[in-house]
């Protein structure tokens, strides 16, 4: 059966905004997108003052904490305090009857996310979901004698149903022989992988010297590999192992380089940084290098993190939050950091995160402000824009009920 929704704006994202715009659903495709008035009137069905934009993507979320109800510390806490926090917290709810991940979907489509890459914990059970959530499997291994365990779990994960990908720690908690495999596996199996990386001034300083806050608790963990990180060593070192991948995601990237952020742009048809702006906030973490990452060509995507440092899974928070940092950073290439960009990201960009003909149907609908603006763009990112209503594969999954 073919649906052809009319809306006061369609946002396509493949191209500029159009007014008194439609788009038109049969099954789980988009059969056509444009003007209203290219459609035949008793067909359409007026959605009124909304916009119509692709499903937005959620390039790094970890559901896991959605039942948090605020971050872990407080606004500038130390990264290795927060992660004694994060542990504690997996300790203590451990035993708990918890379902996150449910909480999680459930507040990722209320805020228009068709698609997710969810970092998962090992044994944790993936919920079944409308929208599509890519599973990268969280890998840590620090010393050798880990390795071997890590990659029969990587292996393991990989062969299963569902929608997959592997997601090696970080820099100080991967041995250097798992990251090889996880890049060979990513390969053969053409799947992305997510890597924590340029996050902290306290990875920087263990990478370059050996020492520091991480390196005292990776000590008292008995998870300290001397031999591991060799002194003088760089993001950069990461990235180009990371660049042999079938697909990179690049998570954070708050304290790359002038060098590094070309290496991204060159690398941006299979690497991609993945921004996620309230969790920079509230590490209080240097001003980030969009604008720089944009202009060397770089693939920026957004994401929200998780409740242990941001105060929701709003995706679309994030977006606004963006544009008041980086005023100087056009709102369309915003709304692409979120949509398309973040599709490409996780290997999805033929069928998610624009709207065009034989293109899957996950669309949100945005209610508008009730004013004109030269751009309509500034529409969407008005503070009084709300997600009404999202699709999943053409059916509806969320809609706002008052």
């Amino acid at each position: 059966m073919r649906t052809i929704l009319r809306t006061r704006y369609v946002f396509p994202v493949s191209g500029d905004p159009i007014p008194n715009g439609a788009v038109s659903v049969e099954g789980e495709r988009i059969v056509a997108c444009g003007a209203a008035g290219t459609f035949a009137r008793q067909e359409v069905r007026d959605l009124g003052n909304v916009a119509i934009l692709p499903g937005l993507v959620n390039a790094h979320v970890h559901l896991d904490f959605s039942d948090l109800p605020a971050p872990l510390g407080q606004r500038g806490i130390r990264f290795v305090d927060w992660i004694r926090r994060v542990m504690a917290f997996r300790q203590q709810s451990a035993s708990e009857d918890r379902q996150p991940v449910v909480l999680g979907i459930d507040e990722s489509l209320r805020g228009g996310v068709t698609a997710l890459g969810d970092i998962v914990q090992p044994g944790q059970p993936l919920a079944a979901s409308p929208a599509e959530v890519t599973a990268l499997l969280e890998l840590v291994a620090p010393t050798a004698d880990r390795v071997a365990g890590a990659v029969e779990l990587a292996k393991a994960h990989v062969n299963a149903a569902g929608t997959r990908g592997l997601s090696p720690h970080a820099p100080y908690s991967v041995h250097p022989d798992l990251l090889a495999a996880v890049v060979e596996l990513s390969n053969r199996h053409k799947i992305p992988v997510a890597m924590h990386l340029a996050e902290s001034p306290e990875e920087l300083e263990l990478l370059r010297h050996g020492g520091g806050p991480l390196r005292i608790f990776l000590e008292e963990l008995g998870a300290w590999d001397a031999t591991a990180i060799p002194r003088g060593t760089r993001p950069l070192d990461y990235l180009k192992l990371l660049a042999d991948a079938h697909r990179a995601l690049v998570v954070h990237g708050n304290y790359l380089d002038d060098e590094e952020i070309a290496f991204l742009g060159a690398a941006a048809d299979r690497m991609s940084v993945v921004y996620c702006p309230r969790t920079h906030d509230w590490f209080a973490h240097r001003d980030y290098s969009l604008q720089k990452l944009l202009a060397a060509g770089a693939t920026v995507a957004l994401g929200t993190d998780g409740r242990g440092s941001s105060p929701d899974l709003s995706l679309l928070s994030e977006m606004r939050f963006a544009a008041r940092k980086h005023p100087g950073v056009p709102l369309a290439d915003i709304l692409r950091m979120a949509t398309i960009h973040g599709a490409r990201a996780l290997g999805r960009e033929t069928e998610l995160g624009s709207l065009a003909p034989g293109k899957r149907a996950d669309l949100a609908i945005v209610s508008l402000p009730d004013r004109s603006a030269a751009d309509p763009h500034e529409l969407l990112f008005d503070p009084a824009a709300s997600v009404v209503s999202c699709y999943c594969r053409g059916v509806e999954a969320y809609r706002f009920t008052g």
